[in-house]
């Protein structure tokens, strides 16, 4: 995989803009609540919402596709027709995690596409340790 192509550095930025846009910008030291513990405890509160959201589409998902299966649809059309019919709500909810998750690592001055790469590369090198074992 080619590191250089992923664009989630640009993501942050985009959403650092829009915060500064809205008057959210955690850089504003005279904006206290934006350095605060109350302020992380606050949008750990909203991404894990947001998280519990993206759960309840994933739960319609598979409820409906039990419920048209009773109606006699077959399980791979039920379950390609809910999907279609939640796609928009999740989209919407992991957008808004996204953008959690970029207020986080920006309040942090974390560099999200570094610390995914450093992520994949960990994993990598584990799943390879792994299947040597095997």
């Amino acid at each position: 995989m080619i590191w250089e192509t992923i664009i989630v550095k640009r993501v942050q930025e985009l959403y650092q803009q829009f915060q500064e846009e809205m008057g959210w910008n955690h850089n504003d030291r005279r904006n206290e609540f934006q350095h605060s513990k109350e302020f992380l405890l606050y949008t750990h509160m909203l991404l894990t919402t947001e998280v519990a959201e993206v759960a309840e589409e994933f739960r319609t998902l598979f409820f409906r596709t039990e419920q048209l299966k009773k109606e006699g649809v077959s399980e791979h059309e039920a379950y390609a027709q809910v999907k279609e019919e939640i796609r928009e709500n999740l989209g919407k909810e992991l957008a808004d995690c996204l953008a959690y998750l970029c207020k986080l690592a920006n309040f942090f001055e974390f560099n999200l596409e570094e610390e995914l790469s450093k992520k994949l590369e960990e994993v990598r090198i584990r799943s390879q340790s792994l299947q040597t074992k095997k």
